[in-house]
C-alpha cells in the first residue's frame, strides 16, 4: 500500500476549507477495479440498502453501507489501496483506523438530492480527526459534484440529521436544524469540482455538504470511505444514529480500535 505525494499546501487547505481535491491518487487499476465491483455490489444489495429515488420517477440514487463486510474488492480497498495513507497525511494522523464505507450512485436523468447536512452528527464518533474519502469511478461535471461549505467544518455546531429518503430531521437528539443553505448561497464560500475517474475529494466530517440530481448522460457511481486518527472516540449519542449499523462492543469515550474499526495505518 503506497502513498501519493500529498504536500503541505494540500494538507493547509484541508484544515482550511475543510475539503480538498486531489487529482489522480488513484491509478486506473483500482478504478477498474471497483467500477466492477460497484455494479456487483448493486446487483446484489446489502441489508441497509436503499434506493431514494420514488417509484416512477426517472433515475436512481442508489446507496448503501458496510460493502467491506460482504465484498472482497471493497475490503481489499481498506486494507491494500491508498486511502488509508491519503487519510493519514491530511489529518497528519498517526494512526488510522476504518470506520465504514458508503456506496452512492446516482443514474443518468436522477432528480433527487443529497440533502444539505454534516456527517459526523450521523455517527457514534467524537473528535476532529475523522474524514471521507469520496472517490468517483466515472467523469464527474461539476453540476453533479458534491458541494461543499468552505470553512464551516469550523463553525463549532453541529446540527440535526436528517433521513435521505424523505427529509424527516432524526428523532431525540438535541440537535437545532442546520440553517437553510440554499437561501445563503450568496453569501457562502460553496466549492466543487469537474472530478476524472483517480481524482477523489477528502472532507472533514462535520463540513455541510450536499450534492445535486445526475441530470448528466453518463453514470455517477463514487465511494465513500470513512476514517478516524489519533483523537476519535467512540460516542454513545442520545437520539436516533446511523452508524455505526451494529455495536461494536465499545464503551463511551473509548478509541476507535476494534474489529469494526480496524487499525490500518501504518500497515501491519
Amino acid at each position: 500500500m503506497t502513498t501519493p505525494a500529498i504536500g503541505e499546501a494540500e494538507i493547509e487547505a484541508y484544515e482550511r476549507d475543510g475539503i480538498v481535491c486531489l487529482r489522480g491518487r488513484f491509478d486506473a487499476g483500482w478504478i477498474a477495479r471497483m467500477a466492477a465491483a460497484t455494479d456487483a455490489a448493486m446487483a446484489a444489495p446489502g441489508p441497509h440498502a436503499e434506493d431514494y429515488t420514488p417509484p416512477g420517477r426517472p433515475g436512481r440514487f442508489f446507496g448503501d453501507l458496510d460493502l467491506w463486510q460482504r465484498h472482497d474488492a471493497f475490503r481489499r480497498f481498506v486494507f491494500e489501496s491508498p486511502a488509508a495513507g491519503i487519510a493519514a497525511r491530511l489529518m497528519r494522523a498517526s494512526r488510522v483506523n476504518f470506520f465504514y464505507d458508503q456506496l452512492l450512485v446516482k443514474e443518468p436523468g436522477t432528480a433527487e438530492r443529497t440533502p444539505w447536512h454534516q456527517d459526523q452528527p450521523y455517527w457514534a464518533v467524537d473528535g476532529r480527526q475523522v474524514c471521507s474519502i469520496w472517490l468517483p469511478f466515472d467523469p464527474v461535471p461539476a453540476d453533479a459534484c458534491v458541494e461543499y461549505v468552505a470553512g464551516s467544518h469550523l463553525w463549532r455546531q453541529q446540527f440535526n440529521p436528517q433521513h435521505f429518503s424523505d427529509g424527516t430531521p432524526y428523532a431525540g437528539t438535541g440537535l437545532p436544524p442546520l440553517p437553510d443553505i440554499e437561501a445563503a448561497r450568496g453569501r457562502l464560500d460553496i466549492r466543487r469540482w469537474d472530478l476524472e475517474p483517480g481524482d477523489c475529494l477528502v472532507f472533514q466530517a462535520m463540513i455541510v455538504h450536499g450534492a445535486p440530481g445526475n441530470r448528466q448522460a453518463g453514470r455517477r457511481r463514487a465511494l465513500a470511505t470513512r476514517w478516524t486518527g489519533d483523537d476519535a472516540t467512540f460516542a454513545r449519542r442520545p437520539g436516533e444514529v446511523a452508524i455505526p449499523t451494529s455495536d461494536p462492543g465499545l464503551a463511551h469515550g473509548q478509541a476507535m480500535d476494534c474489529a469494526l474499526f480496524p487499525r490500518v495505518w501504518p500497515r501491519p
